[in-house]
């Protein structure tokens, strides 16, 4: 797939140039999630894990989208198809990281299992394994914050997410507009 740009400006029409950047930015994402565990030490809450998953299938979507693109002989309604894909995608993580910003800013519990507090009933034997099996870390709680601004990784996320979102709707419009 051949697509001709003048700038930075023109990325978005081209499908392969898009599924490449949404690859890359996802893998960045990732990457900065498995260093901020390995490296500073947070440890992931449940929710933190869940707008993970998105970020890994937008790379799924990327690379197979990118390889369509290459065989397909209209790489434009195939390129469009998995970045739109990918947008809905990256849409579903701005969801899940606006309900774990909520959770932390204490708009709403947490309905999510592995959030709340393990009722502790029953004997003492089962209240040991309750809180053994409760995950370690309170998606309630804000494990890192931007110092400058006070913003958490999960409003970071909500950013991130539908950001890229609406680029893809975006590029989905200029790529179907576009005369090949």
């Amino acid at each position: 797939m051949s697509c001709t740009y003048k700038n930075i400006a023109g990325l978005p029409k081209c499908p392969f140039a898009m599924l490449m950047g949404l690859g890359l930015i996802s893998f960045l994402a990732l990457a900065a999630a498995f260093a901020s565990e390995i490296f500073l030490g947070l440890e992931p809450c449940i929710l933190c894990i869940y707008q993970r998953w998105p970020f890994a299938i937008v790379i799924a979507l990327a690379v197979i989208g990118m390889a369509a693109c290459k065989k397909a002989e209209n790489s434009k309604n195939i390129g469009s198809i998995f970045v739109g894909l990918s947008g809905l995608t990256l849409a579903a993580n701005g969801a899940i990281a606006f309900y774990h910003t909520g959770v932390e800013q204490k708009w709403w519990v947490s309905a999510v299992e592995g959030c709340a507090v393990p009722q502790l009933s029953g004997n003492t034997q089962n209240w040991i394994e309750n809180i053994m099996s409760a995950p370690t870390a309170n998606c309630a709680e804000i494990p890192w914050q931007d110092p400058i601004i006070g913003l958490s990784m999960a409003n970071y996320n909500v950013l991130l997410g539908f950001g890229l979102a609406a680029l893809c709707a975006y590029s989905v419009w200029l790529i179907k507009r576009k005369k090949v």
